[in-house]
């Protein structure tokens, strides 16, 4: 286990890994990317058929892509102690989830990323409690000031000044509380890429968070249109895609290195925002990014993976 903290799995990828330390940041990056494209994908299909049914069907058809792979691949069935993890992270990755498009459908892309973020400064405190990891003053000051660009994009909606919206307000409500869930979840992420390989724990996430969404298709589901399809399959792509580069990130890097570097994310959420919902930047959003990308940039070229893990 030590070795592949510290070098990530064996073999070649270790070796790379130990030869571009960056790599593991860039990769994280990329994900995030990634995922952002998704929210904005599933933003419209929940506002088209709700955000349970497109989260339900996301996950089946997550489950159909990467669950052939995993069948040909896998050597063994997972350990009970990697099993408990998984049914964990599927019963509070399900709730991440519903509550965070839930909020999305009522407030736009680019704030409700903004708002999520109070996430990451969460998780560096839950991984130093539950994983041992040493917090490092200069992962503390990244988020830091990453969460200082969100209190200023986030300032006008949920400020004393803003409008009186109750739907704007239970969609805020509903994203923060997704955020402490997220939170939790980046933290059993990190205990999963060190005891399963991507693969087995994209598959694991997508029919686990299937299965308990599942419960409640009595009273929730609903059957989308024609024309919501596309969207959803593609977002179901996108969320294999960015889970199996996520999983190879933090089996490299300690999470509290790792985890500022979400706040790339708005950055992708105003663009897509902008394309696909005509939904416009203010200057308190682009100070707001600033701050963001500055934090960012603090956080990934001092936190090398060998260096995190000595």
């Amino acid at each position: 286990m030590v070795r592949i903290v510290r070098n990530g799995l064996p073999g070649k990828a270790g070796s790379m890994s130990h030869e571009r330390p960056l790599l593991p940041f860039a990769v994280t990056l990329v994900a995030v990317a990634l995922y952002s494209l998704m929210d904005a994908l599933m933003k419209g299909a929940s506002i088209a058929v709700g955000a349970y049914s497109a989260l339900l069907l996301r996950c089946a058809l997550g489950t159909l892509l990467i669950g052939p792979v995993w069948l040909t691949t896998r050597t063994s069935w997972p350990a009970k102690e990697v099993m408990r993890l998984y049914v964990l992270r599927a019963v509070v990755g399900s709730a991440m989830a519903f509550t965070f498009f839930w909020g999305l459908e009522r407030i736009p892309l680019a704030e409700g990323i903004a708002l999520s973020f109070v996430a990451p400064l969460i998780a560096l405190y839950l991984a130093a409690i539950v994983l041992g990891e040493r917090i490092n003053p200069s992962a503390i000051g990244a988020s830091l000031l990453g969460l200082a660009g969100v209190a200023v994009i986030a300032f006008e909606r949920v400020g004393p000044g803003a409008p009186a919206n109750s739907d704007a307000t239970w969609g805020v409500a509903s994203i923060l509380l997704s955020s402490v869930l997220y939170a939790w979840n980046l933290v059993l992420q990190r205990q999963q890429s060190l005891m399963a390989k991507p693969v087995e724990i994209a598959t694991f996430q997508n029919a686990g968070m299937g299965l308990v969404l599942l419960l409640f298709a009595p009273w929730m589901f609903q059957m989308p249109a024609l024309a919501t399809w596309p969207a959803i399959g593609a977002s179901a792509i996108l969320g294999v895609v960015a889970v199996l580069l996520l999983s190879w990130a933090y089996a490299r890097a300690e999470a509290q290195a790792l985890v500022p570097l979400e706040y790339s994310g708005f950055l992708w959420a105003a663009l897509f925002g902008w394309l696909l919902f005509d939904e416009g930047l203010r200057v308190a959003v682009l100070m707001g990014a600033a701050l963001i990308v500055a934090a960012c940039w603090i956080a990934a070229p001092r936190k090398h993976p060998e260096q995190a893990a000595a």
